[in-house]
């Protein structure tokens, strides 16, 4: 029988050949990047699936093509999962990814030149949060809060008194770098003093929310909140917005004819099966120990001398600061660790001397690795190699030997989907 990849061999050997090493690659290293993750069987099936034929422009019931009977059903399931999932009362799940899925709700809710108070993106806020190089800090006024003190805490006085002083129309938290957790009453307060809207943004933590090991941010009264698909959740890479009633029209407005024509069907039915997963006590189960992983993994670098940002993690994540650790920049311990099979990216810390393509950090995380199965034992297996190859940059005997070290670990726990590699 003629299989989908055995047409592709035989018509591109060319991406064959870089589907199967990205195949080993993924088999035989960790990924450690906390915005990765690997996905279910179900959702590699389904974005592999016919759905992907299918244009949809609009929204069940109001589609501008005919043939839409199970792609009705597939968006109304996903909205559904989503709304009983977050505890809102209406969900899109069109938006194609994470960034669109900000712009919309911007573009939805407020004029042009509006000002918004969100995350400085040195101190983990996301591009989208009105980082100067993106067209959104353009269009928008962007007034940024900080973090402060080693153990990077918010002062929401601080936030308050620029809400008061700048009069924004939106109050935004959420972030991309920041390894701990918000307390979002307050800026539903501040949002509340100066009449703006508030909105999370939990792209990363957005699982971690499902399954209730971190706080959500609808149940503090949030008028819109976003989260991206994949990251935590496990699913395809895609966005979601979620919100209260009286703003679901500007929203969905927003999103469709606003910004995107039709929506990736397969990926929205792909979101369906992940919000269904994660209402488990398996994931509930992953969830838990992802952040017991992630505090494990902190105390293990710590004990090796390891500097982390705001000295450890409340959720998924550690940026570790090897540039005071070991004057290394984040680039060159990021090569290091791709060296030896661990997979990280070069981050920025909070008013970096360094540039952002040479940052004084790296960004870490236990979401992918907690889905292969791995526990504590291996979190201080990992940090203990982490370490020993970052303070031992330039032996390359003791790197190829952790390189295998890495490897025999990574063999003991598959990559769900992924069939084993046939020598």
């Amino acid at each position: 029988m003629t299989t989908y990849r055995d047409v592709l061999q035989s018509g591109d050997p060319d991406i064959f050949e870089c589907l199967i090493g990205e195949e080993n690659r993924q088999r035989e290293g960790l990924e450690l990047i906390p915005s990765e993750n690997y996905t279910y069987p179900e959702v590699l099936a389904l974005l592999g699936s016919v759905f992907t034929n299918k244009y949809s422009e609009g929204y069940p019931g109001r589609r501008y093509y005919g043939g839409q009977e199970f792609t009705d059903k597939v968006e109304r399931l996903a909205r559904d999962r989503a709304c009983t999932l977050f505890r809102a009362d209406h969900a899109n799940v069109q938006p194609l990814s994470g960034s669109p899925m900000n712009q919309a709700v911007y573009l939805g809710l407020l004029e042009p030149g509006d000002t918004i108070l969100a995350m400085d993106l040195s101190h983990g806020g996301h591009l989208t949060h009105g980082a100067p190089v993106s067209h959104m800090g353009h269009l928008f006024n962007f007034v940024r809060y900080k973090t402060t003190g080693a153990q990077g805490a918010i002062d929401t006085d601080d936030v308050l008194r620029l809400a008061q002083e700048h009069r924004p129309k939106l109050v935004l938290c959420g972030y991309t770098s920041y390894p701990r957790d918000f307390d979002y009453a307050p800026f539903r307060a501040i949002a509340d003093e100066v009449g703006a809207y508030a909105m999370a943004d939990v792209s990363h933590v957005g699982g971690l929310i499902a399954s209730g090991v971190l706080a959500n941010p609808m149940d503090a009264g949030f008028d819109v909140m976003t989260t991206t698909t994949h990251k935590s959740l496990r699913g395809p890479r895609g966005g979601m917005i979620l919100c209260k009633k009286d703003i679901a029209k500007k929203i969905d407005a927003s999103v469709f004819p606003g910004l995107q024509g039709g929506p990736h069907m397969n990926a929205v039915a792909a979101i369906a099966v992940t919000l269904k997963l994660a209402d488990t006590a398996a994931f509930r189960t992953y969830a838990k120990q992802t952040l017991t992983n992630a505090a494990i993994l902190a105390d293990t670098l710590l004990a090796q001398g390891a500097h982390l940002i705001t000295g450890g993690t409340s959720n998924h994540m550690l940026v570790v600061n090897t540039h005071s650790w070991l004057n290394m920049d984040g680039t060159a311990a990021e090569k290091v660790l791709d060296r030896v099979g661990l997979t990280t990216n070069k981050q920025i810390i909070p008013d970096d001397p360094l540039p952002p393509l040479r940052p004084s950090a790296i960004r870490l995380g236990t979401p992918a690795v907690t889905t292969r199965g791995m526990t504590e034992e291996h979190m201080t297996e990992i940090g203990t190699v982490m370490a020993t190859a970052l303070t031992h940059a330039g032996e390359e005997k003791k790197l190829a030997a952790l390189g295998d070290q890495v490897r025999h670990l990574a063999d003991g726990f598959p990559v769900p989907g992924l069939a084993a590699r046939d020598d």
